[in-house]
């Protein structure tokens, strides 16, 4: 097998890179034309801080048997798993924690592939080299002085890499992945009908809070609309761009990571994955939601308003991706990271995963000190946080750890 970074996902030609990940259920993603927009429009180089360094495998007659989606990052923005107390550590003891390695999808923390393998490739061929690539990886960051890499939201069932699950400070640590434990709000089909039917599952307190903030939008004469990137005119495109813009701006006192460029070229890779939910008031676009899909899972993704406006921000996140996602059959809406408000409004606390390997040994047996705390503080969170659930006692919920690649169609009481 031969080990190649590749510097640009143009260097691979799009029908070889997603016949790779052709089993991910259309993950949008990790799909050559989403990487490649990113590089076309700016968004990942290497002054963005993203800087495309993707592995790739050959096999002896010179085809394309898997790859790693990769960038080579001199900064942890737009990661969201939040690494900043490691980079200071690093700093206040004289040693560089950039440039490290992260595989992550660009300012989106969906959990999914992140290998691709050819389909030729049994179960047990793609783990054993999936522990290879990572293998490689590990040795090629020790010699080039980079810091550790993170795979960033996969699909844990993909491969099987020596991980310290446990955070156990007594196992032999070098070239184990540490994992981390996180949790992310997330809304499940039970075979729904309507948004009717769903408010059914709810108590009769809860679920007249939910129709009261639905009822606030409509009495501010506002309408709403969710139509596909191919239906959205370019006009309207730039417009949303200046939504974004100006939110992204109030909230964090930032540009946005995205440039203009990238959401204009959404219709033409993603025509019918890409979908805008738009707020209307006297015919004037006053604010928008900006979704992905695949075949299984609604992604909702940036949000842009010019004034906050009361339920608005609610009703175009939430609620409308959740009437999209009943009335198209699908299983899961995915709304973007963090957010205890939504706990409320019916989504479900699960755990996601990151998996971390840093080169230096003292600062690898330190995160593994740092993860079991961690861990036992996320697991006690989650606990509480499934508590505050709006649903009736007895109603069935997805596992904890549905994203962590369980395959098991297990569930639990949301009070137990």
């Amino acid at each position: 097998m031969q080990y190649k970074f590749i510097p640009s996902i143009h260097h691979i030609d799009a029908q070889s890179w997603d016949s790779l990940f052709a089993q991910s259920n259309g993950y949008p993603f990790v799909q050559h034309a989403f990487l490649a927009t990113l590089e076309n429009t700016d968004c990942t180089n290497k002054a963005s801080g993203w800087q495309p360094h993707h592995l790739t495998v050959t096999n002896s007659s010179g085809q394309l048997v898997a790859a790693l989606v990769l960038f080579l990052k001199n900064h942890s923005y737009g990661e969201y798993v939040f690494d900043w107390s490691w980079a200071d550590a690093y700093a206040q003891n004289g040693l560089d924690y950039y440039p490290k390695f992260v595989s992550a999808i660009p300012f989106t923390p969906a959990t999914g592939p992140r290998f691709g393998f050819a389909e030729t490739l049994s179960a047990e061929e793609k783990n054993n080299l999936a522990k290879a690539m990572a293998d490689h990886l590990q040795a090629f960051s020790q010699e080039k002085n980079i810091s550790g890499v993170h795979i960033l939201f996969p699909s844990m069932e993909q491969f099987n890499l020596p991980l310290n699950t446990t955070n156990n400070v007594e196992e032999p640590l070098e070239s184990q992945w540490q994992q981390r434990i996180g949790c992310q709000y997330q809304w499940f089909n039970q075979g729904y009908s309507s948004f009717e039917q769903f408010l059914e599952s709810f108590s009769s307190r809860k679920r007249k809070n939910v129709k009261k903030e639905r009822a606030k939008v409509s009495q501010q004469n506002i309408t709403l609309t969710m139509r596909s990137a191919d239906a959205v005119p370019l006009e309207e495109w730039e417009t949303f761009y200046a939504l974004y813009h100006h939110t992204y701006l109030k909230r964090s006192g930032r540009y946005g990571y995205l440039t203009k460029a990238f959401f204009l070229s959404l219709a033409k890779i993603f025509p019918t994955q890409v979908l805008l939910c738009q707020a209307w008031r006297d015919h004037e676009m006053i604010a928008a939601a900006l979704y992905f899909r695949d075949n299984t899972t609604l992604y909702g993704r940036y949000w842009g308003a010019m004034e906050e406006l009361d339920g608005l921000h609610f009703e175009a996140c939430y609620y409308q991706g959740i009437e999209y996602a009943i009335a198209n059959g699908l299983q899961r809406f995915d709304p973007g990271a963090q957010g205890e408000h939504k706990i409320q409004r019916g989504f479900v606390p699960v755990k996601t995963s990151s998996l971390h390997w840093l080169a230096h040994p003292g600062f690898q047996h330190g995160v593994a000190q740092f993860l079991q705390s961690e861990t036992q503080h996320m697991q006690g969170f989650m606990k509480e946080a499934r508590e505050l659930l709006p649903f009736k006692e007895g109603i069935e919920l997805p596992a904890e750890g549905c994203l962590l690649g369980i395959r098991e169609e297990v569930k639990q009481k949301a009070f137990e």
